[in-house]
């Protein structure tokens, strides 16, 4: 593997648990996505762009816990602010969303 990282360079990814309260189609985005609102807990709400149309409707998503990356700059997403990095596995062109096995508090740290 070319792109070793350090345990150091790891630790600087501050992946969390949060809860997706709102789901929004994005016509203006290039490839098929969803606006996500995510509630952090007491890290507040971050939005998110995901292309994740393919396997997941809106009701599906709707109170589902997700595990993100929050401490990216925000990226602008045609005419939308993403805030954070949603997490999934890519099998083929799918993206399976990573989620705790059980209800945990928003918010909490992944490691």
């Amino acid at each position: 593997m070319d792109n070793i990282i350090t345990f150091e360079d790891f630790t600087k990814v501050d992946l969390r648990i949060g809860t997706i309260i709102q789901v929004k189609d994005f016509p203006n985005a290039k490839k098929p996505a969803y606006q996500l609102t995510i509630d952090f807990g007491d890290l507040g709400t971050k939005k998110s762009s995901a292309q994740i149309t393919t396997l997941y409707s809106k009701d599906d998503l709707l109170n589902r816990q997700i595990v993100a990356v929050v401490n990216f700059p925000k990226k602008q997403i045609a005419d939308f602010m993403s805030e954070c990095l949603v997490v999934g596995a890519v099998k083929e062109k799918d993206v399976f969303l990573l989620h705790p096995e059980t209800k945990v508090k928003n918010g909490s740290v992944v490691s």
